[in-house]
């Protein structure tokens, strides 16, 4: 028999009722409220020699159900029994699998004594010692040697070699934490001056951001920023220090804006690269990874993505002599289990729980509910309380609306602290959300029980301040939306999902569902994570069942639309002539028929762009043909086109020609200085006409005047509490109905959809076309070349002091509370160090709150930061 048909044989036949009955006892052992069973199992009889030994001819697998197995009789070894060397061979079994971070959680939980190798025979100390020797990566800019995994360990010797690297594994593989240590160790080696590591969303942004801070402590070599300004680019560039900047794809745009020829990266992280096929945003993502590689074709590239199946896909445009390669993984580092609940017949409070293995199912007990739910968020808020009680708990919800139900259902169930003995970092995040917020904000008195909500459009600042509560364990339930899925790092014991949904009702894909699903279990915090899965039988919350497990497909948001055959090409061919109204339900096109002629303009054909080799010949024809008569009619050129990626060349085009048509003074085509009586008057006029000639962003128009009103407040600096307030106000004036929570939400939407995304792509563009128009006509002089308005408005800021504090590293919360202290808005960033230095002991009595006054500390008082930004004036 063959080692792999041994492997097989063991996994099918030979293991099975051992495997089955460790499931049962390892699950059991990490969910509460389980009704007792006369039946109950029980270790015993466990052959606990026999099973380590075939657990160790498993780990010699590559194979991912072997692996699996493997680690459970590892972490069963380790966890169900009380015999030290039957713990010491499931740690030894661990090592096996390069688990190392999961051996010493065991020494840390004392399941395992220390010096487990001093305990081992010389032939095992021996094996032991050679594995970790293996699986150690130097970081040469410390001397220190780190123990990683396998995937770790091939993405860091892969990386330091290729040009171009595409490296694919599950959640909660450690690839966050072995890129991070990479890049800055590329940085700290010379290896890089200027890095940018893209994010997909703004709460990645300031996770990775975060982290970087965390990583580097007291280095003064090494600058971080999330803004797009070219201050600290300049610092990089002229050799004052090592550069990297957290972006998303429309902020390195704006970036590459700013900097114009200066605009070079020497090392280009993107994260969750498989977002190259969202829509909307995949082209943008495209255009921004392809804009770096044409300034830099020497450019070290870098893709990350969760279980995608064919990660090499991403090096398909890489250019002519440049070494590329993949690293492919889909090892478990974690157990994760996950559970069908169905409800027990006329029984509401009780649920039986199986888990799914494979083609089968075990059964695992029956959970006991504290009270009746009557309906599907009851159902997901009190199974969550009762399995998850101890903590560590996860719920997905399918809208920020549900989310703060769900989570108020929990809270209630949570016993009330006690005034005087409540946490105070628990009431530190209260007081973030009353005064940064709202003072009824339903967030404060939950977060109190240890129960909070976190949904996308969250201030970034409370978004972190929540995620940190919870890796802590101080919050111990936290309900969220599709925002985990969009790559943010936060791991949970427990995650209770029923019916997830991505997007407007869209049923969740698979390969969503396992992103979701790979945050149960921390690994290195916990060895095993459960995803419940309730009513799994539903058709309308499971229209095609609990899904299996799936990798995802890479494919380009471009090469998506192009494989829908010949719509594409009408489209474009009625792009011109089409009224503005008739696009709506166009949007991919719309976008990708901007990058398609935006190609042409620079390349002469699209035949020689590289996705024409992954299309057929003729119909790359079809499309010259149609992009050539549109090119013909524009006078916007193409420099000025690939400045708004998504933007199509012909609404540019229209743009300008109602620019050139208009009658009036031509400085009344420009936006006016917020301060002014009738900026908020301008604003609507301008998005009035951009609706009319670029392209209709600012629908319906019925609401115009409430998005300039919300954009018109963002760019005066004004914090989210003060909006919101004044949105409440303008309700109560008008005398219209109104929720609160509602209220709030939906201010918290408008800023983020209206003033942070589609205002400064928009805007952006129209400014770049007036400029064009007012210097055809002689009047450079009304141009204003201060900070563009893109920027302003990504970043809601429009004073040089309020810029000089989000420069400085501070959110935009902290910024704006401090901004409120400050009486001159003039500051560059050395004056705005100096107030707070002044201050610094009277920070606490300025009526800010606690987690302001903290990363004021944090970011602006600490000895390398206040040097570094010192350095840049």
């Amino acid at each position: 028999m063959s080692l792999g048909d041994l492997q097989s044989w063991l996994l099918a036949v030979g293991l099975r009722e051992d495997l089955d009955k460790i499931v049962r006892l390892t699950v059991r052992s990490d969910l509460d409220n389980l009704a007792e069973e006369p039946d109950e199992p029980t270790a015993q009889g466990i052959e606990w020699q026999r099973l380590v030994l075939a657990g160790s001819i498993l780990a010699r697998s590559e194979a991912r159900a072997d692996q699996e197995a493997a680690l459970r009789i590892a972490v069963a070894a380790i966890t169900l029994t009380e015999d030290k060397i039957v713990r010491d061979a499931g740690a030894v079994l661990l090592g096996k699998l390069s688990n190392f971070r999961a051996v010493s959680l065991a020494v840390g939980r004392e399941l395992v004594a220390p010096g487990l190798d001093e305990r081992l025979g010389v032939a095992l100390r021996l094996e032991s010692q050679r594995r970790e020797m293996d699986r150690s990566v130097l970081v040469t800019t410390t001397g220190t040697w780190i123990q990683v995994n396998d995937f770790q360990q091939r993405f860091w010797t892969n990386a330091s070699q290729a040009n171009w690297l595409s490296a694919s594994a599950p959640t909660a593989s450690g690839k966050t934490f072995v890129v991070l240590q990479w890049l800055i160790d590329q940085l700290g080696a010379s290896e890089a001056t200027v890095a940018v590591y893209l994010a997909p969303t703004r709460a990645l942004v300031s996770e990775i951001e975060t982290n970087l801070y965390s990583l580097l402590g007291d280095a003064k070599d090494i600058m971080v920023s999330s803004l797009p300004l070219r201050s600290k680019y300049d610092v990089a560039r002229a050799g004052g220090a090592r550069l990297v900047l957290v972006l998303t794809q429309e902020r390195m745009h704006l970036l590459a804006n700013v900097l114009g020829d200066a605009f070079l990266v020497d090392l280009l992280i993107v994260d969750e690269a498989h977002k190259i096929g969202d829509d909307g945003r995949g082209v943008i993502l495209q255009e921004a990874i392809e804009r770096s590689a044409r300034t830099n074709p020497k450019m070290k590239l870098v893709f990350i993505s969760p279980a995608t199946q064919n990660p090499g896909e991403l090096l398909a445009d890489a250019p002519e002599g440049i070494e590329t390669v993949a690293v492919d993984s889909d090892v478990p580092t974690v157990l994760q289990n996950l559970l069908l609940a169905r409800q027990v017949s006329g029984k509401p409070k009780r649920w039986t729980l199986e888990s799914r293995q494979a083609d089968a199912t075990i059964p695992i007990g029956t959970l006991e509910l504290a009270t009746t739910p009557a309906s599907f968020i009851k159902r997901l808020a009190f199974i969550a309380a009762a399995a998850g009680k101890r903590g560590g708990t996860l719920v997905y919800a399918n809208g920020a609306a549900d989310s703060e139900d769900i989570a108020d259902l929990i809270s209630q169930l949570q016993p009330k602290p006690e005034p005087k003995l409540g946490d105070p970092e628990l009431a530190a995040l209260a007081e973030l959300a009353r005064k940064g917020v709202h003072p009824h904000f339903r967030l404060a008195p939950m977060v109190e029980r240890g129960v909070a909500f976190h949904f996308g459009n969250m201030p970034s600042l409370l978004r972190l301040e929540i995620e940190r509560l919870f890796r802590l364990g101080k919050i111990r339930f936290l309900v969220c939306t599709s925002t985990l899925v969009e790559g943010v790092n936060l791991s949970c014991r427990t995650i209770v999902v029923r019916g997830p949904r991505k997007g407007l009702g869209n049923p969740m894909e698979p390969h969503d569902f396992w992103n979701l699903a790979g945050r149960a279990g921390r690994w290195g915090d916990e060895f095993q994570g459960n995803i419940i899965c309730i009513d799994p039988n539903d058709t309308m919350a499971w229209p095609k069942g609990v899904p299996l497990r799936a990798r995802y497909p890479i494919k380009r948001e471009s090469d998506a639309v192009l494989d829908l055959g010949d719509g594409i090409v009408d489209y474009l061919a009625k792009r011109a002539e089409q009224a503005l109204s008739d696009l709506e339900g166009t949007k991919e096109f719309e976008q990708v028929g901007a990058y398609l002629l935006t190609s042409y303009m620079r390349l002469g054909s699209i035949s020689q762009a590289d996705l024409a080799k992954r299309h057929d010949p003729a119909f790359i024809a079809r499309l010259d043909e149609v992009l050539q008569g549109l090119a013909n009619q524009l006078d916007i050129d193409v420099q000025l086109a690939a400045r708004h990626p998504g933007v199509s060349p012909v609404g540019l085009q229209r743009l300008l020609e109602t620019f050139r048509n208009y009658e009036g003074e031509p400085e009344n085509l420009l936006p006016v200085e917020v301060a002014s009586d009738d900026s908020y008057d301008r604003f609507v006029t301008i998005m009035r006409r951009i609706n009319g000639s670029l392209f209709p962003a600012f629908e319906p128009e019925g609401r115009i005047r409430l998005f300039a009103l919300i954009v018109f407040q963002w760019l005066k600096g004004r914090s989210l509490a003060e909006i919101i307030r004044r949105n409440i106000a303008w309700h109560e004036e008008v005398k219209r109905a109104y929720s609160l929570p509602t209220l709030i939400r939906d201010t918290m939407a408008l800023v983020e959809q209206i003033a942070r995304f589609k205002a400064p792509k928009y805007l952006s563009a129209y400014m770049d076309v007036l400029h064009l128009h007012l210097r055809s006509i002689g009047r450079e002089d009304l141009i204003d070349h201060g900070l563009d308005i893109g920027t302003q408005l990504e970043f809601g800021v429009s004073s040089r002091t309020l810029i000089s504090l989000m420069e400085l590293g501070l959110s935009r919360m902290s910024a704006v509370a401090l901004y409120e202290k400050i009486a001159r808005d003039d500051l560059n960033q050395e004056e705005c160090l100096e107030w707070v230095v002044e201050r610094a002991d009277q920070l606490e009595g300025m009526d800010i709150p606690a987690v302001i006054v903290r990363e004021l500390r944090e970011r602006l008082l600490s000895t390398n930061r206040a040097e570094n930004a010192t350095a840049l004036e």
